[in-house]
C-alpha cells in the first residue's frame, strides 16, 4: 500500500477538521461552489469524481471476464453476497439502527436520508482498493481481476434498479432522472473513458508504460478524493458541530455490515471447497464498497448538505482500518480454513 492508502483514515480525519473549519469561516466560498451546477450536477464535484474513478478503472481489464469460469465457486459466492445480500442487509441494518435504535439521537429530518446513504454505499461493490486487500491476503490475482471486471459490468445495469428499489422501500421518493444521470456520469462514462485510455496506453508503450502512468495517477485520484471530502465536510460542518455523535452512530451499521458480509462469504467459500487464495479476496470484495461512486451518487441525488452524503463519507472514514482487520482475520485463519472437509476434498480432486 502507498502512504496515501495506508493512512487514508488519517487523511479523512484531517479533511473533517479542514472542511468543517473552512465551511464555518468561508461560507460564501462553499455557497459559490454549490451554485456551479448544471442539470443538478455540480461541475467541480463531477470533475473531482472523474479524477477519482477513472484511474481506478484503467486497472480493470474486461478481457479477464473470459477467466470467470475457472473460479466458479468463488465467483458464485461473491456475486451472491454483492448483489443478493449486501444492499438488502445494509437496508435492514439502516432501518434497525438509524430508523429505530438511534432515532432519538439523530436529527429527525435526516433519518431517511441517512438510511438512503447507507443503501447507496452498499449497492456498489469495491473496484480499486480490492486489489490491495487481495494482495495482502496473497489472493489469486486472476480471480480478483475477473471478479472486479464482472462486478463493474453488472454495476452498469444493476446499480440503479437496486438503489431505486431499496430507496422506494425506505419511503424516499426516487428521482429516477437524477439516478440514471448519475449512473451515466459516474459509471458508464468513466468505464468507457478508462478502457479507451487503457487501450491507448497498451498500444503506445505496453504494460510498463501503463503501470508508470497509474503510479502517477494514483496520488491524483486520492488527492481528488480528499478535496471532495473537504467540500463535503465544508457543507456538513454546522450539522457535525451541532451533533458530533452522528458520525459514530452512522459507523455502527457500516461496521456490522462489513463483518457480516465478509464472514458469510468466507464461510460459504469454505463450505463449497474453494481455495483459500480465492476465498480471501472473495470475502473482501463481498464486504468493501465503491465509496467514490457512492459519494457521487448521494450528492447528485440528495445534495451536499444531505444526510445521505454524510453517510457515504463515513464509509470512507472506516474503510481502511476495518478492511485491514478483515485481512488480518483471513490470514490468521488460513490453517482453520484449509482444514475444512470440503476444502480438503476439493484439493484431493485437483491432485
Amino acid at each position: 500500500m502507498s502512504v496515501f492508502e495506508r493512512y487514508l483514515t488519517l487523511w479523512v480525519a484531517l479533511c473533517i477538521v479542514v472542511g468543517v473549519a473552512a465551511g464555518h469561516f468561508l461560507p460564501s466560498l462553499f455557497a459559490g461552489l454549490a451554485g456551479l451546477e448544471y442539470a443538478r450536477v455540480n461541475l467541480p464535484m463531477a470533475v473531482l469524481i472523474w479524477l477519482m474513478i477513472i484511474p481506478m478503472l484503467v486497472r480493470i481489464d474486461f478481457m479477464a471476464l473470459r477467466q470467470v469460469g475457472t473460479y466458479w465457486r468463488g465467483i458464485g459466492v461473491t456475486l451472491f453476497i454483492n448483489w443478493a445480500i449486501k444492499p438488502f442487509s445494509m437496508a435492514l441494518l439502516g432501518w434497525l439502527f438509524i430508523g429505530w435504535l438511534f432515532r432519538p439521537l439523530l436529527p429527525e429530518t435526516q433519518i431517511e436520508s441517512y438510511i438512503a446513504g447507507l443503501i447507496i454505499l452498499a449497492a456498489a461493490p469495491c473496484t480499486a482498493m480490492v486489489f490491495i486487500w487481495s494482495n495482502l491476503t496473497r489472493g489469486e490475482p486472476h480471480f480478483t481481476l475477473s471478479q472486479v471486471a464482472l462486478n463493474d459490468a453488472i454495476m452498469v445495469i444493476a446499480f440503479a434498479p437496486i438503489v431505486g428499489l431499496l430507496l422506494g422501500l425506505s419511503a424516499i421518493t426516487v428521482p429516477w432522472d437524477t439516478l440514471l444521470l448519475s449512473v451515466g456520469l459516474y459509471i458508464v462514462v468513466p468505464v468507457i473513458a478508462a478502457q479507451l485510455y487503457r487501450r491507448w496506453l497498451l498500444a503506445n508503450g505496453g504494460i510498463d508504460r501503463m503501470n508508470k502512468v497509474l503510479a502517477v495517477l494514483q496520488p491524483v485520484s486520492i488527492g481528488a478524493l480528499l478535496l471532495t471530502l473537504i467540500m463535503l465536510f465544508g457543507f456538513q460542518g454546522e450539522q457535525i458541530i451541532a451533533q458530533p455523535n452522528v458520525i459514530l452512530l452512522l459507523a455502527v451499521p457500516i461496521l456490522i455490515q462489513v463483518y457480516f458480509n465478509s464472514g458469510l462469504a468466507y464461510l460459504l467459500n469454505r463450505a463449497s471447497g474453494e481455495q483459500h487464495c480465492v476465498a480471501g479476496p472473495s470475502a473482501l470484495i463481498g464486504a468493501s464498497n465503491f465509496f467514490e461512486l457512492a459519494v457521487a451518487a448521494a450528492i447528485s441525488l440528495f445534495g451536499f448538505n444531505s444526510g445521505a452524503a454524510l453517510a457515504t463519507v463515513v464509509g470512507v472514514l472506516v474503510e481502511v482500518p476495518v478492511m485491514l482487520s478483515v485481512v488480518w482475520i483471513v490470514n490468521r485463519s488460513k490453517g482453520w480454513y484449509e482444514a475444512g472437509a470440503a476444502v480438503r476434498r476439493a484439493a484431493g480432486d485437483l491432485r
